[in-house]
């Protein structure tokens, strides 16, 4: 499959999920600060992937992807924070721990693809 936009990227997909779950679990949390960070740190997963695709080369648009990949490791240390101080439980933790490892997995797998393909020079 040739992809010709970024929406067609299923880390994108993955990182757009995130986000919801994300914006849905702290919907209703009064510590702004928290919830503001992990929010930010989700999008910037979805908008880094979408910024670098419409980069000009693969060197580029792999750094991105490392970007995105930092910022799904940023969700993912906030989320431990988040159980460990009550904001969310294990069942939720779990939820995201486990988008963020898929996400993860997405991400490298995307880079190797990219690290071999003439998609872009």
């Amino acid at each position: 499959m040739i992809i010709q936009r970024f929406e067609d990227i299923e880390a994108w997909k993955e990182a757009r999920i995130l986000v919801k779950e994300i914006y849905q679990e702290f919907r209703g949390m009064k510590d702004y600060g928290f919830r503001d960070q992990i929010q930010r740190a989700a999008i910037s997963v979805m908008s880094n992937i979408a910024e670098g695709f419409d980069r000009g080369s693969n060197k580029e648009f792999i750094q991105f992807l490392i970007i995105a990949r930092g910022s799904v490791s940023e969700v993912k240390s906030l989320s431990y924070a988040a159980l460990d101080i009550g904001y969310i439980d294990d069942k939720a933790f779990k939820k995201i721990s486990e988008r963020c490892l898929k996400l993860t997995n997405l991400i490298n797998g995307f880079i190797r693809y990219l690290k071999n393909s003439n998609r872009k020079r």
